[in-house]
């Protein structure tokens, strides 16, 4: 084997050069250059190509395909994102906006499982033990080290032989001494968190990664990063709300469509096996302008409430506010109602929220939508115990929806007896002539 040296190659036509420059020197692409370490070694034969690594191919029939063997979070909601539990060598990427609870969870998986290293790269040993103490963080088999160098880190992950588990915060201020650009860049990134993949594959321990994300909501640093960890998931949640959604964006050990509810309280995230509690007003009476219905996040359905406001305007150009959809498939529904339900809404503003601070992309919500608009607008209130679940096309049609079954089982479970689904009504002027008038 050779040793190691650092070059610049462009991302563009991949020219080589020992030196940094502000375009490439061949095709003229600015800031293409990125700094790379490469094997130099010799050949071991004729025809064999430098660096390039012999391996045999192997029957698929014969590879184990035993139940993979995962160590539990503790933590009911992460475990559910993740599938069941950690996987020993899993590399996870666990990516937020800052200050959403991407540390404090880490903190709290520490406290859970023991024989933790946790790797802090942003604040100081005192900082992290202020807030292991807000947790009530007591466990002593947590070892913690102030350091960004990854390699340092490494060495002491491979010299304490009791590590079950790696933290990394954050792999953008971690950096190796092989490369000559600062931490944060795309060459450190991308060697750091390749030196990280390759002792969780071969020492068989699982590693967390914190990564920031940049102004336009994606993971800072190269795309590679979320291509060659195991698994990203995504916190979401407005910060000035105690909402918190953990995502799984990708899984290789689990699927990619559940999502992991939290509460941020003051002892840390708390899972929240029951979330309508979040989403839905106490007691069942709806006041006008109100309609429950039933979202599907992940393969969970959740209650939530649709608050719609409609009040005459003064101005030439109506209001359309909308929180928590899209504002756009908002106006689509109020044109729709205006159109197939002869509800004249030119001429009033129009506001609608869901209420818990979550975010709804599923067209499920769309019946529930134009009737809490029709409330709002007609000032009566649906019958209670109704829940509203439904598609609505441009021509007024309602549609069934998918899991809808599962969804009117959920709701009659906590108390709403009363469904209005495709099943009831077929246009969307039928169901509010049927509830509202």
């Amino acid at each position: 084997m050779g040793k190691s040296i650092s070059v610049y190659i462009c991302q563009q036509c991949e020219h080589r050069s020992s030196k940094w420059y502000g375009k490439c020197p061949q095709c003229g692409s600015w800031g293409s250059l990125v700094e790379t370490l490469i094997e130099k070694s010799k050949s071991s034969g004729r025809g064999d190509k430098p660096g390039l690594r012999k391996s045999k191919s192997v029957s698929l029939s014969s590879v184990s395909s035993k139940k993979i063997l995962r160590t539990t979070t503790k933590i009911s909601e992460l475990d559910r994102v993740l599938g069941g539990g950690v996987v020993p060598g899993q590399v996870v990427l666990i990516a937020g906006e800052p200050g959403i609870g991407k540390s404090t969870i880490l903190l709290q998986v520490s406290d859970k499982m023991g024989n933790i290293l946790y790797a802090s790269g942003e604040e100081s040993l005192r900082q992290l033990a202020l807030r292991a103490k807000r947790l009530k963080v007591k466990r002593k088999t947590i070892r913690i080290i102030e350091e960004t160098d990854v390699d340092t880190i490494l060495n002491e992950a491979i010299n304490d032989k009791s590590i079950k588990l790696l933290i990394i915060d954050s792999i953008q201020v971690m950096q190796t001494t092989d490369l000559s650009g600062m931490a944060g860049s795309v060459g450190q990134v991308r060697e750091c968190a390749h030196r990280l993949i390759r002792f969780a594959k071969s020492r068989n321990i699982a590693v967390f990664i914190v990564g920031h994300v940049t102004k336009q909501g994606s993971v800072a640093g190269p795309a590679l990063l979320a291509h060659i960890v195991d698994t990203v998931l995504w916190f979401e949640g407005d910060k000035s709300l105690t909402l918190r959604l953990l995502r799984a964006v990708k899984n290789r050990f689990g699927p990619t469509d559940e999502v992991g509810i939290f509460s941020m309280q003051e002892e840390g995230l708390i899972s929240e096996t029951n979330p309508e509690k979040l989403f839905l007003s106490k007691g069942r009476q709806n006041p006008p302008g109100s309609a429950i219905s039933v979202t599907l996040q992940g393969t969970r359905p959740i209650m939530v409430e649709i608050q719609a406001l409609v009040v005459p305007t003064k101005t030439s150009f109506p209001r359309r506010i909308a929180q928590g959809i899209n504002p756009k498939r908002f106006e689509l529904l109020l044109a729709v109602l205006a159109r197939r339900a002869g509800i004249p809404l030119y001429d009033h503003d129009c506001y609608i929220n869901i209420s818990g601070g979550i975010d709804v992309k599923e067209p499920a919500i769309d019946l529930a939508i134009c009737l809490a608009v029709a409330s709002a607008y007609f000032d009566k209130a649906l019958a209670r115990g109704t829940v509203v679940i439904g598609e609505t096309g441009l021509l007024g049609d309602i549609r069934e929806v998918s899991a809808q079954e599962k969804r009117v089982k959920e709701a009659r479970r906590l108390g709403y007896k009363f469904p209005v689904t495709n099943k009831d009504v077929k246009y969307i002027n039928q169901a509010v002539k049927k509830y509202l008038r």
